[in-house]
């Protein structure tokens, strides 16, 4: 069955940087457009960067600039480089499919605060 293991989150100063991993199986993950989304208490899932099987990335506006979608297909991974962070970017982060199913991991918590 799927599965979606997230890590890398933390807590980060304003101005900081985060690299987030995702490791996914139960699926052909190297045909497979990801992508990383975040969910803050009380506000809606937000997409924030997709990358297709071709390496094809697109970013929301709240991420472009700084943040950078990137995936290994040899080792079933997808990773979010974060710069520049602040504390709107303090939610937590899931990986999925760019067309979820009913699966989600756990996530990580990132965290942006002096």
């Amino acid at each position: 069955q799927v599965q979606l293991v997230e890590s890398g989150g933390g807590l980060v100063q304003p101005g900081g940087s985060l690299r987030l991993s995702c490791v996914a199986s139960g699926y052909i993950f190297s045909l497979t457009a990801m992508g990383w989304y975040r969910r803050t208490p009380g506000k809606q899932r937000e997409l924030v960067a997709t990358i297709t099987s071709g390496d094809k990335t697109n970013y929301a506006e709240s991420a472009k600039g700084r943040f950078t979608i990137s995936r290994d297909n040899a080792q079933n991974t997808m990773y979010l480089q974060m710069n520049s962070l602040k504390p709107e970017d303090t939610a937590r982060y899931y990986c999925n499919k760019v067309v979820p199913g009913n699966y989600w991991g756990q996530g990580t918590q990132v965290t942006v605060a002096s």
